[in-house]
């Protein structure tokens, strides 16, 4: 039926796409369907992403087993509102659309809108969350389906921001002790989007000096002299200045390795945030200087 049916798609912008091709396979394609079949379908949406991208949860309620199962593609064009990327989430639950739509936006926001690889969103994007109802088990109200959910969104966009185009690194953005939520926020994706810290993070360079760039470009209220900054454990500036004892070859360390992280604290409040994005090399150049060719 036609009301069971959802296109959606990303590529070349401004491209048509090829709509005779698709429903001619249609009919073909249905008499295919296996319930094994999702590892073939997250390798299907793939695109410059190097690496199929699924996640799984299981969760008891009320003593019965639900399971939800996600695929995802996208690795660039990708920050919040939202990406080239596709996302697709499957559960055997019965919710009511308005209850699971409420569980969804608030999952999002927390996840898919909290990961940026090069701050570029796009004409074409797709978040869909389809509950079957196959179990007969209604997880309205259930906190731990809302967990698991929300669990599997995580674990996709993650894996989005890791096979971020061109990306070595997965970082993480947190910040604390903003004046307030939005200005956190703000300040995270100023950092987590800036070339120049990218490309530091790269290059293994713990260069803050990049990060305080960030922070004071961001708008939001920032005060330096209150200012802390952390890579991994290593405490690099104190009150706007290089923390005391503060050893680069520590710091260094930490940078070199595949996962970094990048912490400020503003001392300024109770607004906190945390953004996943990844490093800028030159790979990211050469994917999109031939995207078309």
């Amino acid at each position: 039926p036609e009301l069971r049916i959802f296109t959606s798609s990303t590529g070349v912008i401004g491209e048509p796409l090829p709509h005779d091709r698709i429903t001619a396979t249609l009919a073909a394609l249905a008499e295919k369907l296996d319930e094994h079949g999702i590892a073939d379908a997250a390798r299907a949406i793939m695109t410059t992403d190097t690496f199929p991208k699924g996640a799984g949860r299981t969760v008891d309620v009320d003593g019965n087993i639900i399971r939800i199962v996600g695929i995802a593609k996208g690795s660039g064009m990708i920050a919040p509102d939202m990406a080239t990327m596709l996302v697709y989430i499957f559960s055997d639950a019965r919710i009511s659309q308005d209850s699971l739509q409420s569980l969804v936006a608030a999952a999002c926001d927390k996840t898919f809108n909290c990961i940026t690889v090069d701050s570029d969103t796009s004409t074409s994007d797709t978040l869909l969350v389809a509950a079957t109802g196959a179990s007969g088990v209604d997880v309205g109200g259930s906190d731990a389906f809302a967990a698991a959910l929300a669990e599997v969104m995580d674990d996709l966009a993650r894996q989005v921001v890791r096979d971020g185009e061109g990306a070595s690194k997965f970082v993480t953005v947190s910040v604390t002790g903003a004046a307030s939520q939005s200005d956190a926020r703000q300040i995270a994706f100023a950092i987590a989007n800036s070339p120049l810290v990218k490309t530091a993070i790269a290059g293994e360079d713990p260069n803050w000096g990049r990060v305080v760039m960030a922070i004071g470009k961001s708008g939001a209220e920032a005060d330096r002299d209150r200012l802390s900054i952390r890579f991994g454990n290593v405490l690099v500036a104190k009150d706007g200045r290089v923390a005391p004892g503060y050893a680069e070859a520590e710091a260094a360390e930490h940078m070199s390795g595949d996962n970094v992280s990048v912490s400020v604290e503003l001392g300024l409040g109770a607004g906190t945030a945390t953004v996943y994005t990844c490093d800028l090399t030159e790979r990211y150049i050469a994917i999109n200087a031939d995207y078309r060719s």
